[in-house]
């Protein structure tokens, strides 16, 4: 049998927002060493590579929200629709869709990032200008990026903490696809170890091609991209020095700046930076967004927290009233974030409603869309990676100053901040939870710093899930691998996850 790639992989492929069945043989295939021969060919593939993050299974969607709201953040309201209800209830079951479309979406980012390397020897002896050579090392650049970022989430979902390296040698990590062969199954998973080292392989790659790249607001991969999620990874390892420095390297670039209390004029309105960023996806403190068009959308992260009908909003989940007045009135993220509504509930609930991701009006057709471009990668994070190294390091006087720098872009008229010891790392994980609410940290970030939570019944909250008491060794802190690849792959480890 020849190797087969569906024409979505190269052409249309890159169209398409679910992974392709590459256990079939569709009459729409045609042989994979007829697919990418020369520099626009190149280019169609890796469109397709970008294209894979539309999913709404990946950022726009699943893999954004699904964690969060498995966290502390809201509480589901009496006749929510179930929505997430799994995530929520802490019912998750091997056989989950949620878990099984995330797992197999970033596969096919892997998928198409390989097919891009398999073939990457072959176009390159084709080139004949200088401008295709440098346009096709960046286009090896953003595929070890793109493998390398969906690696990364494959190891924040479905596997355990970074305990050292030690341990790490002995512990599951993910599953490692070099080649695209739709033919051969999948291998085994390999050690934790092997797997961080993998993608820290793969950024070091992109960042060599990577380097002639750069500028905020960006939406393809950059140098800064690369280090942003470099000082993640070395963050989640406990490489503290490492995270630190890789942090710096994005926080030091001047392309880059925190999106403050100033106010611009903007298509829809006067607002501040920070507000026009998450109403308008734009701004100098976006490190890489996943770019989306009128014409070519992606799913929407609000409809779930305001479920507006335009006649009456009902929402699925309202934030908790702690996590709520946890920020101060004079934080801008509290007007950014929530906005007080009545409920077209029979139950006539009024509450603060979740609407950091309410609309990007430019995305709208006749009517709103309630979309907005997810950002993967901000300039805070790197704020917060660094100051929680320096943490762990011992410098408590470069984390304070990490905290304040980020508050006084957030509130009016902050002042300082210094302190050490516990109450410096309370302080960092409250500006985490703050910060990078609903973005996909929050589940991990309590699963690395060993912290469980416990519900408290709110007005209107589901009864029962409401009231859970989740220990910090809870096993579904990492997702179960799915059903059907345990099943098509004899020999697959699963987690503990996967006994419930």
């Amino acid at each position: 049998m020849n190797k087969i790639i569906k024409i979505c992989t190269l052409l249309a492929l890159l169209f398409s927002l679910s992974s392709c069945n590459l256990d079939k043989t569709p009459v729409d295939m045609i042989p994979t060493d007829e697919a990418m021969n020369n520099i626009d060919d190149a280019k169609q593939v890796i469109f397709g590579v970008y294209s894979a993050f539309k999913s709404g299974s990946l950022y726009s969607g699943s893999l954004t929200l699904a964690p969060d709201l498995q966290a502390d953040y809201v509480y589901a309201v009496n006749g929510y629709s179930n929505g997430f209800g799994e995530e929520y209830r802490w019912e998750i079951k091997q056989t989950g869709n949620v878990q099984g479309a995330i797992y197999r979406d970033l596969y096919t980012v892997v998928g198409r990032a390989n097919f891009f390397l398999n073939n990457s020897d072959k176009v390159e002896a084709t080139l004949q200008t200088e401008a295709d050579r440098e346009m096709f090392r960046k286009c090896k650049g953003d595929a070890y990026f793109a493998r390398a970022l969906a690696y990364s989430e494959l190891l924040k979902m479905y596997c355990g903490n970074y305990e050292s390296d030690e341990k790490a040698k002995t512990a599951l990590g993910i599953v490692l696809e070099d080649t695209f062969d739709p033919v051969q199954k999948p291998g085994m998973r390999s050690s934790l170890y092997d797997s961080y080292q993998a993608v820290l392989a793969d950024l070091a790659l992109a960042e060599v091609a990577l380097d002639i790249r750069d500028g905020s607001d960006a939406p393809y991969f950059t140098v800064g991209t690369v280090q942003a999620l470099t000082a993640r990874m070395y963050l989640y390892m406990g490489h503290w020095e490492k995270a630190d420095e890789y942090a710096t390297k994005v926080i030091e670039n001047d392309n880059y700046a925190l999106a403050g209390l100033n106010v611009v004029g903007t298509p829809s309105g006067a607002m501040t930076e920070y507000e026009n960023m998450w109403s308008n996806d734009t701004g100098s403190e976006i490190i890489w967004k996943v770019q989306f068009t009128p014409n070519d959308l992606g799913g929407s992260l609000s409809r779930i927290f305001h479920g507006f009908n335009f006649v009456s909003y009902l929402p699925d989940f309202i934030p908790t009233s702690d996590f709520f007045s946890s920020f101060a009135y004079e934080d801008i993220r509290r007007k950014a974030f929530f906005a007080q509504a009545k409920t077209g509930y029979a139950h006539g609930l009024e509450a603060a409603l979740f609407l950091k991701y309410y609309s990007n009006p430019a995305l709208d057709s006749s009517v709103p869309e309630f979309v907005n471009m997810p950002k993967v990668f901000r300039l805070s994070e790197q704020y917060l990676i660094r100051a929680e190294a320096r943490y762990q390091s011992g410098n408590a006087l470069g984390a304070s100053q990490d905290i304040t720098t980020l508050r006084k872009a957030r509130i009016e008229n902050y002042g300082s901040f210094s302190t050490s010891g516990v109450e410096l790392f309370k302080a960092i994980k409250a500006e985490r939870k703050k910060e990078l609410c609903f973005e996909g940290f929050r589940l991990n970030d309590l699963k690395r710093w060993g912290e469980g939570f416990k519900r408290v019944p709110q007005q209107e909250s589901v009864s029962g899930p409401d009231r859970l008491n989740i220990k910090s060794n809870n096993v579904l802190f990492v997702w179960p691998i799915p059903k059907n690849e345990l099943d098509t792959n004899p020999g697959l480890e699963g987690n503990p996850s996967n006994k419930y």
